[in-house]
C-alpha cells in the first residue's frame, strides 16, 4: 500500500507529459518531411531573386527597342524568355491585391510575394524544367542587376577590375549570340544598343554608367497620385458647373418675371 501511495503520484504527471511528448514527436517528423522538400528544392542552384532582377532589366531597357526594331531574338539567345529557369512560375503568380498573391498551379493564397515563392521551391519545384543552362541569374554580371539592386538599397558597389573585365566579356558575347551583325539592320543596330546599353559600363573609370539609353517609361507613384485625385474630383467639378449654370438659369427666370409684372402695373 505504501509503494501504491508514492507511486500513484507519477501516474498523473505522466498524462500531463503525454500531450507534450506527442507534440514533439509530430513536430519532428513533419520538419523532416519538410526539410526533405526543401533539401530537393535547394538542389537548383539558380537564385530567383537575381533571375527575376535580370528579367526586369531586360524588359525595362531591352526589349522596348526590340519590339521597336520588330526583330525575334533567336532561341539560341540565352536573354530569351525560354531560357529563363523561373519563367513558367513567374507567369503562373497571381497578384490579387497588395496583400494577397495566388498560386496558378493549385489557387493557394499568400500575403506576400517571397511566401509564394518559398511555397514554389517546396511544392512545385518538380515542374521546372531544370535540362540545359537556364538560370537567368548568371547572366546578373553582364546585366547590371547588382547596379540595380544595390540602388534600391542605397548601397554602394565596390569595382573589381578583374570582374569588370570578366562581365565585359560575357556581356559582349550576349551582344554577338542574340544579335549577330549578319542578320541584318535591324540586328545590326541592336548590336550596337546592346554594346553601348550594357557593356560600356564594364568598367572601374567611372566615365560610364548602366543603361545610357533609358528605358521603358514608368509613370511614378506622383503621376499616380495626380491621376487618382483628378478622377475623383473631375465629377465634383462638372457637378458644380451643373448647380451654377442651373442656378444661373433660375436667377434669369425670375428677373424676367420682376420684369413682366412690372410692365403690367398701371402708374396711378
Amino acid at each position: 500500500m505504501g509503494r501504491l501511495k508514492e507511486s500513484s503520484p507519477v501516474i498523473p504527471l505522466l498524462l500531463l507529459l503525454f500531450p507534450l511528448l506527442l507534440h514533439h514527436s509530430l513536430t519532428k517528423v513533419l520538419g523532416e518531411s519538410e526539410s526533405t522538400r526543401e533539401g530537393n528544392a535547394q538542389e537548383i542552384h539558380c537564385s530567383r531573386e537575381r533571375s527575376r532582377a535580370a528579367w526586369q532589366i531586360i524588359q525595362d531597357y531591352l526589349t522596348p527597342f526590340v519590339e521597336r526594331e520588330r526583330y525575334q531574338i533567336p532561341n539560341k539567345c540565352r536573354l530569351h524568355p525560354d531560357n529563363d529557369l523561373y519563367r513558367d512560375q513567374e507567369q503562373h503568380k497571381v497578384h490579387v491585391d497588395v496583400y494577397e498573391w495566388k498560386c496558378g498551379y493549385c489557387r493557394k493564397s499568400f500575403n506576400e510575394e517571397k511566401f509564394l515563392d518559398q511555397h514554389f521551391a517546396t511544392r512545385h519545384y518538380n515542374l521546372l524544367n531544370t535540362t540545359g543552362t537556364k538560370c537567368l541569374a548568371d547572366l546578373c554580371g553582364a546585366l547590371h542587376c547588382d547596379f540595380v539592386l544595390m540602388s534600391s538599397k542605397k548601397g554602394k558597389i565596390k569595382c573589381n577590375p578583374a570582374a569588370a573585365a570578366k562581365n565585359r566579356h560575357l556581356c559582349e558575347s550576349l551582344a554577338n549570340t542574340c544579335f549577330p551583325v549578319s542578320q541584318g539592320p535591324a540586328a545590326s543596330r541592336l548590336h550596337e544598343h546592346f554594346l553601348r546599353q550594357f557593356c560600356d559600363a564594364h568598367t572601374c573609370t567611372g566615365k560610364n554608367k548602366p543603361f545610357p539609353r533609358g528605358g521603358k517609361k514608368k509613370s511614378g507613384v506622383f503621376y499616380l497620385a495626380v491621376s487618382i485625385l483628378t478622377l475623383m474630383l473631375l465629377p465634383l467639378f462638372y457637378l458644380l458647373v451643373f448647380l451654377h449654370q442651373r442656378e444661373k438659369r433660375t436667377g434669369t427666370q425670375v428677373l424676367r418675371r420682376i420684369v413682366k409684372t412690372g410692365k403690367k402695373t398701371k402708374p396711378s
